[in-house]
């Protein structure tokens, strides 16, 4: 009965017993914390509202706040939809026919990409706080990040006086606050200044003083080191915005000088800053006023707790300790470096399982625009990648963690995107391929939804299933949520366009009688030819079919759910019969990477693309023993010629890992993810610095301990062994069921499980497998030996 008891009130929590949030206290691994400033943008520490964000250095001196905000793009939607028509694809399909891929490689650049674009995501500017106090050093530093809280906090003493400063950017009032405090008698003096980069040695922004306490930034979003065609392309236009920031000050005083604020003898004072784009709003200006004149009357506490009640809303309802906390009483770099010196650390394995959470809550929040390359932090006017939109697998790994880390609401930007994809790229396919049906989206995108090819080498992006690969998420919602009204509005319809496109361009192959795809790529990867030399254009790709494959059988199963039997449906059940296979296991029992079993320049690559029906895709399980075998045969040729790489790469690994039920493989590469692939704040290193890694990592954790992708659920199928003891709650399997565990000594000792309507599941744990039934909205607890205990 104790055991149970404790199951109760310390593992499983408000989520499934409707305690209210403060029974359960939470643990040190939600904090991170430091003993000094940031030195660096890397070390800074991150907080968002899902539009709005900041990245916060600590420094007691000059105090540095840089800004971002989630559609400040240059340009605009008017660089057309598509390049090329149905006779270039006519063309290039009879260049592969005739063997000359080489050729086919420059004529898909040079007549359907715009090659080489610049126009990136943008940062918003920077707040300086120089203080002007003449003081020692302070004494007593700390720096931290409540990811329980959503609060960065910065606390020391000058003088033996404390001063507090704590930053956070609340959802419910769309501001950012800093606040700052001291116990002074004579107060703080510093003075406010809001600025931002220039765009090759132009100003951005007008910096003026509205107000004696206020600083508007007004500006435009513009490129000029921007390219098209892999050309020059000085951008002079785009989004327009407006920074605002107002202090409110209990004493000393406050003035305005050219642009600045002037802050003096204060005891405390509260920041808030505002900013608006013409992405979302014309009248952005009046939306900032309309932002301020809402914060008045509501005191600093007030807004804080209305934050944090709402931050926790989404955050708390997963939680997750792996054992012994002694090392929390260490500052996160510390507890890094020990690792990179070969030390075991799970606690921190979990707080970044956590953090990646953290980030999607503060990143992606309905209503936004969708997490970016970078997630919403950003401080470069030209950001690596554009900070844009990778739709062959970066993108895809920003939202794996939404459904299995109880996060599903925050997936709602990506579909409000898609969907803006999906109508453009119905132009794409018409104008370019010649197709009249459905939509295409190709390798990249960014803010204005732009569906067209960009690459100036074929290997790298001439490839048209980014649409097919992120409607795997609309499905993936649905078995989440079961939401059947989602699937029937939004889910169905955005699959159905990409099937339509895929009917419409498999071509039959004479030599097999099946569908194939082509011209085809493998992301960023290449073969060799004939005749010696490298190519990338192909003639059917293993990625191509398994995406192909999946958009089938999703929308097969949609139209059972929604009752949908119609031509369109017949259509898609003979085509999928006769698909080519994209799982074929080839002579040294590897899975072929394209349709023949060609030798690869670069045999460690990181991407591998042809295990997309392992993992996200679901066609390669134990159940299928030859191509399961042959996954764990490709990986490991892989590793043995230097693959899995830095970042989402590493990532991406530790999922493939859990899907193998191969526990000592996802160690050693959780292992060599903190190694190689995490910087001080926690952030991916790519480098450079790529969020999609941290959301990767949280997703592969979850695999590790919980997976439903087969029909049914697996408890604890691939536990690391050096997380021999932990605790689980609120994570979530497919079917909308949330499930919530215990295990000690690397052996489950209970399980409990929770679901909105009655439902019969299936349960596996090692070599016990038990239907059970679960009654709406009661939690069902399991021991050990899957035996119901309540």
């Amino acid at each position: 009965m104790k055991t149970y008891k404790y199951l109760i009130f310390t593992m499983l929590g408000a989520s499934l017993f409707g305690c209210k949030k403060e029974s359960i206290t939470a643990t040190n691994n939600t904090r991170l914390w430091y003993e000094e400033p940031a030195s660096k943008w890397m070390e800074a520490l991150p907080v968002g509202n899902g539009r709005l964000g900041a990245m916060v250095f600590g420094d007691t001196r000059n105090e540095h706040i840089q800004l971002n905000e989630d559609s400040m793009w240059s340009g605009g939607p008017d660089w057309g939809n598509a390049k090329g028509n149905k006779e270039d694809l006519e063309y290039i399909r009879q260049l592969i026919r005739d063997g000359k891929v080489h050729e086919a490689d420059k004529e898909i650049i040079k007549r359907f990409s715009y090659k080489s674009v610049l126009r990136s995501h943008q940062t918003m500017g920077d707040l300086y706080i120089d203080f002007q106090n003449e003081v020692p050093e302070a004494e007593n530093y700390q720096r931290s990040l409540s990811l329980d809280s959503a609060l960065v906090t910065v606390s020391y003493k000058l003088n033996g006086n404390k001063v507090v400063e704590k930053v956070f950017a609340s959802r419910p009032d769309n501001t950012m606050v800093v606040h700052l405090e001291t116990d002074a008698e004579e107060g703080l003096d510093f003075n406010l200044r809001l600025d931002r980069p220039k765009d090759k040695g132009r100003p951005t922004v007008t910096v003026s003083n509205p107000a004696n306490n206020e600083i508007s930034m007004k500006g435009v979003v513009t490129q000029f080191g921007g390219k098209k065609f892999s050309n020059a392309f000085p951008i002079d236009y785009g989004v327009k915005f407006e920074t605002r920031l107002k202090v409110l000050n209990e004493s000393g005083s406050v003035s305005a000088e050219n642009g600045k604020l002037i802050l003096k003898g204060v005891r405390k004072a509260t920041l808030f800053i505002v900013g608006n784009t013409s992405f979302y709003s014309e009248d952005y200006a009046n939306e900032n006023n309309n932002d301020l004149a809402a914060l008045a009357g509501k005191s600093f506490d007030e807004l804080l707790e209305r934050h944090v009640n709402d931050h926790q809303s989404l955050y708390k309802r997963v939680a997750f300790e792996l054992g012994n906390d002694a090392l929390d009483t260490l500052p996160i770099n510390k507890r890094l470096a020990r690792l990179k010196e070969g030390q075991s650390d799970p606690d921190l394995a979990a707080t970044l399982f956590q953090y990646g959470r953290y980030l999607l809550i503060g990143s992606s929040r309905p209503g936004t625009n969708p997490a970016n390359l970078q997630g919403l932090w950003n401080q470069h006017i030209e950001a690596p990648w554009n900070a844009d939109y990778h739709l062959n697998i970066n993108l895809q790994m920003n939202y794996w963690p939404s459904g299995v880390a109880n996060l599903s609401e925050c997936q709602e930007p990506l579909f409000d995107y898609v969907d803006r994809l999906i109508e453009r790229g119905k132009i794409t396919a018409k104008e370019q391929y010649g197709i009249n049906r459905g939509a295409v989206v190709h390798h990249t995108s960014d803010l204005w939804a732009a569906p067209w090819m960009r690459a100036a080498t074929p290997f790298w992006g001439a490839w048209i299933h980014g649409g097919g690969w992120i409607v795997q998420h609309y499905w993936e919602h649905y078995r989440f949520t079961q939401d059947e009204q989602f699937l029937k509005e939004r889910g169905y319809p955005a699959m159905k366009e990409i099937a339509s496109f895929y009917l419409d361009w498999l071509q039959k192959d004479p030599e097999s009688n099946k569908w194939i795809s082509y011209p085809e790529t493998s992301p960023e990867n290449s073969y060799i030819a004939a005749d010696g030399k490298s190519a990338a254009v192909s003639y059917g790709a293993a990625m191509g079919h398994q995406i192909i494959a999946e958009v089938f059988d999703n929308v097969l199963a949609s139209a059972q759910i929604l009752n949908i039997n119609d031509p369109f449906i017949k259509e898609v059940e003979e085509k999928r019969t006769d698909l080519y296979p994209g799982v074929v296991v080839g002579k040294e029992g590897r899975i072929l990477e394209w349709n023949e079993a060609y030798e690869e320049p670069e045999k460690g690559h990181r991407h591998m693309s042809h295990l997309y029906a392992l993992h996200p895709g679901d066609d390669i399980t134990e159940n299928n023993p030859e191509a399961f075998k042959a996954a764990q045969r490709t990986i490991d040729y892989r590793l043995e010629h230097g693959g899995a790489g830095t970042g989402w790469s590493r990532a991406w690994m530790i999922n493939f890992n859990a899907r193998l039920l191969n526990p000592e493989a996802a160690q050693e590469n959780i292992k060599k993810f903190f190694e190689i692939s995490i910087a001080d704040n926690l952030f991916d290193e790519h480098p450079p610095f790529q969020i999609d890694g941290n959301f990767g990592y949280t997703a592969g954790v979850a695999e590790l301990l919980l997976q439903s992708h087969e029909g049914f659920i697996r408890l604890l199928p691939a536990l690391p062994s050096n997380w021999s003891e932990g605790k689980i709650s609120g994570i979530k399997a497919r079917g909308n069921v949330e499930v919530s565990m215990e295990w000690k000594q690397n052996a489950l000792t209970s399980v409990a499980l929770k679901a909105p309507v009655d439902k019969l599941i299936t349960l596996k744990y090692k070599s016990k497998n038990i239907e059970v039934a679960l009654e709406a909205n009661k939690t069902l607890v399991l021991n050990q030996n899957l035996e119901i205990i309540k």
